[in-house]
Order: structure tokens, then sequence, then C-alpha cells
């Protein structure tokens, strides 16, 4: 067996700036690509950010339109009932008018205009002798106007309205309905 002389093999000097130099190139590569994956997981996370901010807008847009809409339904009840209010108010003999039931009939009337109202309903203004508009209007009758003759002077022109028409917004909730010449 052979004794160590107490000298220890050392790697000579330019090996040594070999293996350093190859180290930090290892190194160097290993960080650009936890770099770049650094810049991807980065990038990754602020889409997801810029997408659920979106998402929070889209949601609390719907909620908004949700809210806005879900009475139409219960409004679409009540409004034939409002019509036949005004039907029946409309047809009140000229010396009962000021009788107190009346009163009350009209007050009834007045609260249910009032809800409807509250709840963002707005009425179409419609009146006779304004054009056709097939967004607002729903044409129940078609008259031929035989004083027009050859001019067509009143040609899809509101002859009578027969009911009111609503809307919520933008949005028609009924058609007013009417007679057209």
């Amino acid at each position: 067996m052979k004794k160590d002389n107490g000298k220890k093999k050392t790697i000579p000097e330019k090996e040594m700036k070999d293996i350093e130099e190859e180290i930090v190139v290892e190194q160097e590569s290993e960080i650009e690509q936890m770099q770049k994956k650094v810049l991807e997981n980065l990038d990754g996370w602020q889409r997801c950010q810029a997408d659920f901010e979106n998402y929070k807008k889209r949601s609390a847009e719907a909620q908004k339109d949700l809210i806005k809409y879900a009475t139409q339904n219960i409004i679409l009840e009540i409004l034939p009932v409002i019509d036949n209010f005004h039907a029946s108010t409309d047809h009140i003999p000229t010396e009962q008018k000021d009788n107190s039931w009346v009163t009350g009939i009209m007050y009834i009337q007045k609260q249910l205009e009032n809800i409807v109202t509250e709840n963002g309903v707005e009425e179409i203004e419609v009146k006779e002798g304004d054009s056709f508009d097939p967004i607002f209007h729903e044409a129940i009758e078609n008259h031929e106007c035989s004083d027009c003759k050859i001019e067509h002077k009143y040609k899809n022109k509101i002859k009578k309205v027969l009911t009111k028409g609503y809307k919520i917004g933008d949005r028609v909730i009924r058609a007013a309905r009417v007679i057209v010449e």
C-alpha cells in the first residue's frame, strides 16, 4: 500500500478556471431561464387580473340589468289593470265626477301609475297624427283614408290610440296599440 506523503493533489489553475467558467455559464443559463419563466408568470398573472376585472364589470352590469328588468313581468300584469281603470274613469258621467267614490277610484288609479313610474317604467308618448313606428307601435287596424285622395297626406299616420305603450329605459315592454290610416 502506498502512503500519502501529506501532499494533496491540486487541480491545475487553468482547469480550475475552466470549471468555474462552465459553472458560471450554466448558472447564467439557469438565471435566464428563470427570468423568462418569471416574465411568463407575471404576464399570465396580469392577464388573469385583467380578465377578472372585466368579469367583475360584466357581472355588475348584468346585475343592474337583472334588477332593472326583474319587475317587468309584474309590470306587464299591472298595465292591463291600469288600462281598465282608464277605460272606466274615461266614461264617468259629468255629474258624478265629484263623487267621493269616484275620487277614491281615481286615487287608486294614480297609486298604480306611481308604482309603475317608480319602477322605471315610462309611457311611450303617442298621439293622433304621429307617424307609425313599428318599434313603438302595434297596428291593430289599418284604415284606408277616404279623404286623402292622391296626396296620401295621412299615409302611415296614427288615427287612434287604443292602448298606451310603455318602456323601461330604451327597452319597449309593451308597444302602443294603434289604428293606422
